[in-house]
């Protein structure tokens, strides 16, 4: 269950919804790792988007690091986004 959370995470704002319902029954480590990168690709994105040209332009990563992310959701893999992911980590860390 722990690896279908991780990998619904990363459909969309909804899916990430609907994982952290199912993540309050099912906690793991692989889940809560891929929830809190999930959920820092969306405000990253979010910020972003606020930031005309430039910030669209750096959204293109952040779209790339979502596919990374997503594929290692998928293979159960926990291995952080460069740069921002151990960010992600240590401050996301109320999703435990």
């Amino acid at each position: 269950m722990a690896k279908c959370v991780a990998v619904v995470c990363y459909l969309t704002v909804v899916g990430s919804l609907i994982a952290f319902v199912i993540y309050g029954d099912n906690k793991s480590s692989l889940s809560s790792f891929h929830l809190r990168q999930s959920l820092g690709f969306i405000v990253t994105g979010c910020l972003l988007s606020f930031i005309p040209l430039i910030g669209w332009l750096l959204n293109l990563g952040v779209i790339f690091c979502w596919f990374h992310e997503f594929y290692f959701a998928i293979m159960g893999i926990e291995r952080a986004v460069p740069l921002l992911g151990r960010f992600y980590q240590q401050y996301l860390d109320f999703i435990r």
